[in-house]
């Protein structure tokens, strides 16, 4: 497991990134640790309620996704991003685990014709977002958490992965 010490990262909250890669296929991604960080700085600049400490992020299969979106969501289905908030209180705050799945995202790039790392780096900030509280349930939502994605990826120089305006 990589641990980015809190340094590492430019914004004005501390924050460590734990990182465990799970398979060779994520071998296909420059410096994972470097997009999770400038992921992460994206979105916290543009979205941040909460100051943390630590987030934890796993890159896995589909196999294990899917039996993490069985036991936790009650879908037994592989999906391309899961998010575990920590909604206790700890000595040191850890706002939660993002779990991605390489084969579902590095399909769904290769179907929207969108970049392996960009849909990472959006993934990324989709389950930052989650951990925040933020969700899609309505279209309302939606809209809202659509807004903060794309502000924090335009941040990256990352097009509009939803190719609509949401101003």
């Amino acid at each position: 497991m990589k641990k980015l010490p809190p340094e590492d990262i430019n914004i004005n909250i501390n924050i460590e990134i734990d990182i465990d890669i799970r398979g060779t296929r994520w071998d296909a991604v420059d410096d994972l640790a470097a997009l999770s960080r400038a992921a992460l700085s994206a979105v916290v600049a543009q979205y941040c309620v909460r100051p943390f400490t630590e987030i934890s992020l796993l890159f896995t299969d589909n196999s294990q996704i899917k039996d993490l979106n069985r036991t936790y969501r009650g879908k037994d289905k592989p999906t391309n991003v899961l998010s575990f908030p920590t909604n206790i209180s700890l000595a040191v705050p850890i706002l939660g685990d993002v779990v991605l799945a390489f084969e579902t995202i590095e399909f769904e790039a290769r179907q929207s014709g969108i970049g392996l790392e960009d849909h990472i780096t959006h993934l990324l900030i989709h389950g930052y977002l989650h951990l925040q509280g933020l969700d899609h349930e309505t279209d309302a939502d939606a809209l809202i958490m659509e807004t903060h994605e794309i502000k924090a990826l335009a941040g990256l120089g990352i097009t509009n992965p939803y190719g609509k305006d949401v101003s």
